[in-house]
């Protein structure tokens, strides 16, 4: 059968093509692309000119603003000229070590109240009063040494030497310390046991911070450390001239100071004289009085015990009953009760 020349040609091109691309991945046949032997699969790329899309999992990258906040994220997968921003990001603060942080200063001794302190004399309640402003520690230290000795005069000691220290003006833990130790269980007023928790709160500061000073400031306001006023009276009915206990909690002064300067008021009528103090169990004292004649009974009176401008008060303490009777001489039963009667005298003549 003679073959046209059109179909001749034809099967030329077709026989070239595939010489050129066995000659191109295949060279002679015997060895792949890599060297490592033929029989792998050959990949021909489509006609496509543009680059393959990266893959879906490649993150796009974040153009930064000049503050270096991230604002636009241009997507490459996009069509050009469009793109998506993000909002930015909240800038945080770094958060302060605790190095950094500043240390806050122990807590100072609360109002006592103030004594009144007539006599001038230093004592532990007077001397409470001027610890209450730490810059007047070295002049308060000063002033323990003259105090009669015992556990209060120790224990102001050692809360004056503390305040000194943890302010960075001398003083010494030691001593401190030591006071605090042998003091344990032994305050007895409503001011040694303010003053005894703020020494331990001192120490316990500084066994935190060995090398740490700061200053101290005086409360203001707060809860006062003592609540002066008439706990009971050891009476419910009395009369006029008899003795009563008042027994008063809370004192937050010198007691001799009470003895000589106070003032008893029952029914309103102020007492003679000053308080006599009966007995004392540190913040604790009770007072005997006598009550005083009154005007009408029964009557319930209130009690007030007041030292300049301390005033402790009980109202309706007791009831003050009418005086009791005294009975009157009987002029029929003849010579009074008590009364010799009078007879003849026998008379004493001289002896010749």
């Amino acid at each position: 059968m003679a073959v046209s020349l059109g179909m001749r040609i034809s099967g030329l091109l077709v026989a070239g093509a595939v010489a050129v691309a066995v000659a191109a991945f295949g060279g002679d046949g015997k060895s792949g692309p890599d060297g490592s032997g033929g029989g792998g699969p050959i990949v021909t790329a489509g006609p496509s000119g543009r680059p393959p899309a990266p893959a879906s999992s490649a993150s796009p990258t974040p153009r930064q603003s000049p503050a270096g906040a991230a604002s636009d994220v241009v997507n490459p997968s996009a069509a050009p000229g469009t793109h998506r921003t993000t909002a930015p990001r909240p800038s945080v603060s770094p958060t302060p070590s605790p190095v950094d942080r500043p240390l806050l200063s122990p807590a100072w001794l609360p109002p006592g109240p103030v004594s009144p302190d007539a006599d001038s004399v230093p004592d532990a309640s007077s001397l409470y009063d001027r610890l209450r402003d730490p810059a007047g520690c070295r002049t308060a230290l000063a002033l323990v040494a003259r105090t009669p000795a015992g556990p209060e005069r120790r224990l102001l000691r050692g809360l004056a030497e503390a305040c000194l220290a943890v302010q960075g003006h001398g003083g010494s833990w030691d001593t401190a310390a030591a006071d605090h130790t042998a003091l344990a269980g032994r305050a007895a007023t409503c001011k040694d046991r303010a003053a005894y928790a703020v020494l331990g709160a001192l120490l316990d500061f500084h066994r935190l911070h060995p090398h740490a000073t700061v200053p101290l400031r005086t409360v203001r306001g707060g809860t006062p450390a003592c609540a002066f006023g008439v706990a009971r009276v050891d009476t419910v009915r009395v009369r006029p001239g008899d003795t009563v206990g008042i027994e008063l909690r809370g004192t937050y002064f010198d007691p001799a100071e009470l003895a000589r300067y106070g003032e008893v008021f029952i029914g309103g009528e102020r007492l003679d004289g000053p308080p006599v103090i009966r007995s004392r169990d540190g913040d604790r004292l009770v007072l005997a009085a006598v009550v005083p004649a009154l005007d009408g009974y029964p009557r319930a009176v209130d009690v007030v015990v007041r030292y300049g401008s301390a005033e402790a008060r009980l109202p309706d303490a007791f009831t003050v009953v009418a005086p009791a009777a005294v009975p009157s001489p009987d002029p029929s039963s003849g010579t009074p009760q008590g009364v010799l009667p009078l007879g003849p005298l026998a008379a004493h003549l001289p002896r010749p």
